[in-house]
């Protein structure tokens, strides 16, 4: 199966989670969620709210006509990320997904 690599981190926003960051490595989908601090501009990693295999990932797909947004469907609930070039991330998740 081979080691487990960082594939693509940023920072972003999805829908009923909050702000946090999104990762996506060779095997899986996480977000982890971020407290952030406006008195001196810091940003502290919270917990672990999606943690998803990719091969538990039903469906990849980008929507939003202003917003886009990159979505992916677990356990029949679907997330739905604002990242930048949501479409590489779209790209990028089922390549990830692929190559499992």
């Amino acid at each position: 199966m081979g080691e487990e690599r960082k594939l693509r981190q940023e920072d972003c926003h999805e829908d009923s989670l909050g702000a946090g960051i999104l990762t996506l490595t060779s095997r899986r989908v996480a977000f982890d969620k971020t407290r952030a601090r406006i008195m001196d501009f810091s940003k502290h990693m919270g917990e672990t709210v999606l943690d998803a295999p990719l091969g538990d990932i039903t469906k990849v797909w980008r929507e939003g006509l202003l917003i886009k947004k990159a979505c992916i469907m677990v356990d029949g609930k679907a997330y739905k990320f604002g990242v930048l070039r949501p479409g590489s991330w779209v790209d990028a998740i089922q390549d990830a997904i692929d190559e499992l």
